[in-house]
């Protein structure tokens, strides 16, 4: 049998906080339960397979460094099955539940829209037996929309319509991929959905192009009778100028104009989510506000590069305070926690990637056990409904329910003499409590 890339390295394990192994979990104890759930259950972790088996460490100065095995040469079906094999050769020795996919990431090289199709149908039915053989499974599977320069103008928003029609032939596919092999969702990650100049932009076409092919997504999903959540994934301005799917907010309000809200839910990402001015908390606490919340692309980025650099998590603040308002919000339904971040251009040894993903594993299982106790212990949540407790009151929930008018809210604040008496926000408190809750 041939010898795997990652021959040299074991199966992962779980040996405690007090080991020292770099190639064990630390905290991650995959049979533990926390709040009703085992942490494999609570997280529902997976690998990404475009950073993790595509990327060959190129960037824009300068050419790829890792020189994997299945990197270099035409990307061919054995190549392909080749990469396949690896990356189930990495999946099982991780010990993680699931993986995430684009189509091109699988797939041999196909030079038409037919050999697309042929090309994935050939590669999806080797997955299927690698699944049934290992029981790793598919969190979610996507189209790539962006990479080819046929989508250099976008793909659903693109001013071609042959361009739209070759990107729904993709998704159609894809999401019937992602069914055949069980997955749980399917995202659309509109990479290039936006433009670089108004000048040569139609906004009210390309959004309508957009809303409606989000829509036959829908109508395609209920056809074939995918059980799975549809996601959407934020994105701010990168690569282009202005994305049309900016920030939670903004794909909420799209959602709505196209009657979708109730259909589709958001994959939100960390470093997306602070590419866009807020933090990845706010987010999360956005999208379960709107009850649009289904999964995480969870990463980082870095501060003084002010790029997607998509780098593993190692905030454990951050962690917890996402983690917190997620299971805060009842926890995951079908989505996880993808890891879409790569190992750096200088990491270049296979034990590299095991490195990268045992480290950001642990800071999730770390955070996990913190938010889970931040909300037993309760402070914060008692802190937040005693400030805003005013509400309760009946002339308060006249106000908020509408059975007032502002002219009688006026009148009856002059006749009450209305004098407010400002509050603390307790925030420097409430940071504290944060900080006595990270173990």
């Amino acid at each position: 049998m041939k010898r795997s890339y990652f021959s040299e390295i074991a199966p992962i394990k779980y040996e405690g906080p007090e080991s020292i192994n770099p190639l064990a979990y630390r905290y991650y104890d995959k049979s533990r339960v926390v709040m009703g759930k085992t942490m494999e259950q609570q997280l529902r972790m997976a690998v990404c397979y475009w950073h993790s088996f595509n990327w060959d460490g190129f960037d824009v100065f300068g050419a790829g460094t890792f020189r994997r095995p299945w990197h270099g040469g035409a990307l061919d079906q054995q190549a392909a099955e080749h990469k396949l094999d690896e990356a189930f050769e990495f999946f099982t020795r991780l010990g993680l539940p699931y993986f995430c996919f684009h189509d091109v990431d699988v797939m041999a090289r196909a030079d038409s829209i037919s050999e697309h199709v042929s090309n994935l149908k050939r590669i999806v039915d080797k997955m299927e037996a690698k699944i049934a053989a290992t029981g790793v499974k598919v969190l979610w599977g996507t189209a790539n929309l962006f990479s080819h320069p046929r989508y250099m103008a976008g793909g659903a928003t693109n001013p071609d319509p042959d361009v739209f029609r070759f990107a729904a032939t993709q998704v159609r596919h894809c999401l019937e991929a992602t069914q055949q092999l069980r997955g749980e969702n399917y995202v659309l990650w509109g990479g290039r959905e936006g433009y670089d100049t108004l000048l040569n932009t139609n906004l009210r076409q390309e959004k309508n192009q957009l809303g409606r092919f989000l829509t036959m997504v829908v109508d395609h999903k209920h056809k074939i009778g995918f059980k799975g959540l549809i996601l959407v994934e934020p994105k701010p301005h990168e690569p282009t100028k202005h994305q049309y799917d900016f920030d939670v907010d903004t794909i909420y309000g799209f959602l709505k104009h196209h009657g979708l809200e109730k259909e589709v839910k958001v994959n939100i990402e960390s470093n997306h989510a602070t590419l866009s001015g807020h933090s990845f908390e706010h987010e999360i606490a956005m999208a379960v506000d709107y009850g649009i919340f289904g999964s995480i692309d969870m990463n980082r980025g870095d501060p003084q590069n002010g790029w997607d650099t998509d780098q593993f998590p190692n905030d454990l603040r951050e962690i917890t305070l996402a983690l917190y308002y997620i299971l805060k919000a009842g926890g995951f339904t079908s989505g996880g926690n993808n890891f879409d971040a790569k190992v750096r251009r200088q990491s270049v040894d296979p034990v590299d990637l095991f490195h990268g993903h045992i480290g950001a594993v642990d800071v999730l299982a770390r955070g996990l056990l913190s938010a889970a106790a931040m909300l037993e212990g309760g402070e914060i949540s008692a802190f937040v409904e005693k400030r805003y407790s005013g509400w309760q009151r009946p002339e308060a929930r006249d106000m908020l329910e509408g059975r007032t008018t502002l002219a009688k809210i006026a009148d009856d604040a002059v006749a009450a003499n209305v004098s407010p008496t400002p509050h603390s926000g307790r925030q420097e408190y409430l940071e504290n409590v944060v900080s006595r809750y990270i173990t």
